[in-house]
């Protein structure tokens, strides 16, 4: 990989709204000498000198000792690169522990779409339960489009994902963006006086009618999509953060849930 390819790569990750028409906030450096090759390790400062003086979407608030001795992770949302003690030497890829089998940076990505959901809030998704709190046993979270086939085939079977005791949240992912049809029908129903009602109704294909004009999450949680990676809808996120990507049946999904829930 190129220093001109890692820059990509990062300054991607650090204009997340690209898909909305952002421009790269960075000014790639060309062929800067970075580090000291005779030095096996340098202090954070350093680190942090030179990894922002070639990647300068990077902060230097994004840069902290990783999980493994001898290197540094750089995050910038849900993206994550490492970069050798002396500065020197970026690594794309995950960092996993050959003892445990467990991938850590996929363990920092979870954590981060945690919070970051908990950031946005249940209030501002549009929540399906099961009809007594009590029968809840898992909490989904799915980035979804009106407009999408296997959304509307996932709500088809909500009824089922509740009885099984899973609570679905919608967080608004129209894939088209900003200004079009979806993005107006997605506001719409948020600003309808029974907005699960109008999702319901919007993702049969009735026409979506109404004001667009109250305050709404849904360029927030498009936006959020983006910066969680999101590729496709449906985007499910389980409780623990994993990504599963794309329409699971009520019945395998409540499998998984309940059979990690043993584990």
């Amino acid at each position: 990989m190129t220093l001109r390819h890692a820059q990509t790569l990062l300054a991607s990750c650090v204009c997340a709204w690209a898909l909305a028409g952002c421009a790269p906030p960075y000014h790639p450096v060309a062929n800067p000498e970075i580090g000291d090759a005779a030095s096996a390790s340098a202090d954070i400062d350093t680190v942090r000198d030179n990894v922002t003086r070639v990647l300068t979407g990077v902060k230097r608030e994004n840069i902290h000792p990783a999980d493994a001795p001898g290197l540094y992770e750089i995050q910038v949302g849900s993206q994550f690169a490492y970069v050798t003690a002396d500065g020197r030497y970026l690594i794309e890829g995950d960092l996993v522990d050959l003892v445990s089998g467990v991938s850590l940076t996929e363990n920092k990505r979870k954590s981060e779409r945690i919070a970051r959901l908990a950031a946005l809030g249940e209030d501002n998704m549009i929540v399906f339960g099961p009809e007594r709190a009590s029968d809840a046993q898992h909490t989904v979270t799915v980035f979804t489009d009106v407009d999408c086939g296997y959304c509307r085939k996932l709500h088809r079977e909500i009824d089922e994902y509740t009885q099984r005791g899973i609570t679905i949240r919608y967080a608004f992912y129209p894939r088209s963006g900003p200004n079009t049809e979806s993005f107006r029908k997605a506001q719409a129903v948020w600003c309808s006086k029974d907005r699960k009602q109008a999702l319901t109704l919007a993702k049969q294909g009735v026409p979506v009618e109404g004001d667009t004009s109250c305050p709404n999450p849904v360029m927030t949680e498009y936006q959020l999509g983006v910066e969680l990676g999101l590729r496709g809808t449906p985007m499910l996120i389980l409780p623990d953060g994993e990504v599963v990507n794309g329409y699971v049946p009520a019945a395998r999904l409540a499998e998984r849930l309940n059979g990690r829930e043993q584990g």
